[in-house]
C-alpha cells in the first residue's frame, strides 16, 4: 500500500469520526444512543434539522475549498494560490453582499450573485497575472482583487438602508455554519459538485503544466479549454460555498501544503486528498468553535483566519529564504 493510499484511508477515517462528533457536539449534546430513540424526542429535531445539515455542509464546503486550492496551486505553479488569498472568495462575497443590500437574498439570487462575483474574480485574476508570471506578480494580482472587493463591500455597507442591514452583512461576511438548513445544502451542493467536477477534469493538464506551457502544448493539452474549465469550476464551487457560509479563508492554502509531503507533488494526485483534507479541516474547526466555552459561538471564518494567517506568514518567510 502506497503512502498516498494510506493517507486517503486515514483522511476518510478522520472524516467519519469527526462527522459523528459533529452530530453529537454542541451546547446541547446528543448522545449516540438517542439517535435511535423516538422521533418525538426534541433531540431528534436538533440532530436532523440543525446538526445534520451543518455537518454535511461543512464537509462539502471544506472539500470544495481544499480541491480548488490544490487546483489553483497546480495550475499557477504557485504555492501561495488559494481562492481566499487570490481574491476569488472576496469577489464572490462582493456579489453576494450586493444581492443582500438590494434585498435579493432569495434561494436563487444570492448564490447566483456569489457565483457571478467569483467568475469575474477568476477571469480578472487570470488576466492580471496570466499563467507564466512570477509568484510575486500573482500575489499582487490577488492583493488587487482583495482590495477591490473590500472597497466594494465597504461601499455597499456604507449605503446600507439601515444599521441592521449593515450588521447582517458584517455577520455574514465572518463566515459561519450556524442555522444552515437542508434547503441551503440542497441548493448549493449541485453547484459545488458541478464546479468540483469541472476542476477534476483538469488533472491531466495540471500534471502537464509542471513542464511549462510549451511542454504542456507539446503533450496535446488545450490550455484555453483548461483555463475555461478551471475558471468555471472555481467560480461555481467557490461561489456556491461562499453564498451559503460566507467567507471561510485559508483552507485551500493550508491543506495542500500539509498533504503534499504525504501524497507527492503531482498536481492531479493531490486533488482528491486535498478535498478530503479540506473537509476534515473545516469539520474539525466547526466542532472546535462549538466546544469553546464562550457566551457567543466564535465564527468559523474567524477561527480559520486565526489558523491560516500564521501559516501563510510562515510559508511566505520560508519561500523568501528559499529564493534568497
Amino acid at each position: 500500500m502506497t503512502r498516498r493510499q494510506m493517507t486517503l484511508i486515514g483522511l476518510t477515517l478522520a472524516l467519519i469520526l469527526l462527522a459523528l462528533a459533529s452530530l453529537c457536539a454542541g451546547k446541547v449534546w446528543v448522545p449516540f444512543p438517542l439517535w435511535f430513540g423516538s422521533p418525538t424526542d426534541p433531540l431528534w429535531g436538533i440532530l436532523f434539522q440543525l446538526r445534520l445539515p451543518r455537518t454535511l455542509l461543512a464537509m462539502a464546503v471544506g472539500a470544495t475549498l481544499g480541491l480548488t486550492g490544490a487546483a489553483l496551486q497546480g495550475y499557477t505553479r504557485n504555492p501561495l494560490a488559494d481562492p481566499g488569498v487570490l481574491g476569488v472568495s472576496a469577489m464572490a462575497a462582493l456579489g453576494a453582499v450586493t444581492a443582500l443590500s438590494l434585498g435579493l437574498a432569495g434561494a436563487a439570487f444570492l448564490p447566483t450573485a456569489a457565483m457571478a462575483g467569483a467568475l469575474i474574480g477568476v477571469v480578472m485574476l487570470l488576466m492580471l497575472a496570466g499563467t507564466g508570471t512570477s509568484m510575486v506578480t500573482f500575489v499582487l494580482a490577488g492583493v488587487i482583487l482583495n482590495t477591490l472587493a473590500g472597497a466594494g463591500v465597504a461601499l455597499v455597507m456604507s449605503l446600507a438602508p439601515n444599521p441592521w442591514a449593515a450588521g447582517e452583512i458584517m455577520d455574514w461576511l465572518m463566515g459561519s455554519l450556524v442555522d444552515r438548513s437542508l434547503a441551503d445544502l440542497a441548493f448549493a451542493l449541485p453547484f459545488m459538485m458541478a464546479g468540483c467536477g469541472l476542476v477534476g477534469l483538469t488533472g491531466r493538464a495540471l500534471d502537464a503544466l509542471t513542464l511549462g506551457e510549451t511542454g504542456a502544448r507539446s503533450l496535446g493539452i488545450n490550455l484555453s479549454r483548461t483555463r475555461l474549465w478551471l475558471a468555471l469550476g472555481v467560480a461555481l464551487s467557490t461561489g456556491a460555498a461562499v453564498a451559503v457560509t460566507g467567507v471561510i479563508g485559508f483552507v485551500g492554502l493550508v491543506v495542500p501544503h500539509l498533504l503534499r509531503p504525504w501524497v507527492g507533488a503531482r498536481p492531479s494526485g493531490l486533488l482528491m486528498p486535498a478535498a478530503l483534507g479540506g473537509a476534515v479541516l473545516v469539520l474539525a474547526g466547526d466542532v472546535l468553535v462549538r466546544l469553546i466555552p464562550a457566551e457567543a459561538e466564535i465564527k468559523l471564518g474567524v477561527a480559520m483566519a486565526l489558523l491560516g494567517a500564521p501559516f501563510f506568514l510562515t510559508l511566505l518567510i520560508s519561500l523568501r529564504r528559499r529564493l534568497a
